[in-house]
């Protein structure tokens, strides 16, 4: 085997453990939300433990770079493409994170009547996870153009926590009971939004890997 398909094979297996670790926040991410909409605790406390599992696979990527960069010592595109994955890999991990936190919240509220329908909660959660799995595509099909779609994608993810935050207040206000209830919609919303931004991340990575240049949107 030439060192160039030996290179090419290491980084097909690299690229496939990205995809299943992003699969994992995809499921995070989804059933997270399906717990908060359904009350299903069991669900949610399902959901904290995978966390583990994509730090694992965050620390093994991790590994198959370092080897790929020492002994394999890529020319500029290909060292490129490895460093890419090493840093986009960390926004994967965080978005495990936010899903992970969601649960947790879920955890705490899911016995209580809520205060209010969960119309644009489960819509973030919806685009949340099309923005994490559409990222990743991105990049591991080195789509310059869908990495665009996402980060302008994000626009509908802020105008979507805008309204929940808007409809929050105006509930704290109607009634202070509803405060601490609105705090962890809020905290979800939130987590949601930074769910978003991590895609965008992702995307940015996508961009750096064609064009040498990292650009913050």
């Amino acid at each position: 085997m030439t060192a160039r398909r030996a290179f090419e094979e290491e980084l097909e297996s690299l690229k496939l453990e990205l995809v299943k670790m992003c699969r994992i926040t995809e499921d995070m991410i989804s059933d997270s939300i399906t717990a908060l909409v359904n009350k299903d605790k069991t669900l949610a406390e399902s959901v904290p433990p995978r966390d583990r599992e994509v730090d694992e696979y965050e620390l093994d990527i991790e590994r198959q770079c370092m080897r790929i960069l020492l002994r394999r010592q890529p020319v500029a595109d290909d060292f490129r493409e490895v460093s890419t994955a090493l840093k986009l890999i960390t926004d994967v991990e965080r978005i495990g994170d936010q899903a992970s936190d969601i649960a947790e919240i879920v955890i705490s509220i899911s016995d209580r009547n809520y205060i209010k329908d969960l119309v644009h909660l489960k819509a973030m959660g919806e685009l949340g996870v099309k923005m994490a799995r559409e990222s990743v595509e991105s990049f591991i099909k080195n789509d310059a153009a869908l990495a665009d779609e996402i980060i302008a994608t994000d626009d509908e993810m802020d105008r979507l926590f805008d309204a929940v935050k808007e409809e929050l207040v105006e509930l704290i206000k109607a009634n202070s009971d509803n405060a601490d209830q609105a705090i962890a919609f809020m905290m979800i919303a939130k987590y949601l939004e930074r769910i978003g931004d991590h895609a965008v991340n992702v995307c940015e990575w996508t961009k750096y890997f064609e064009t040498g240049v990292h650009v913050k949107y």
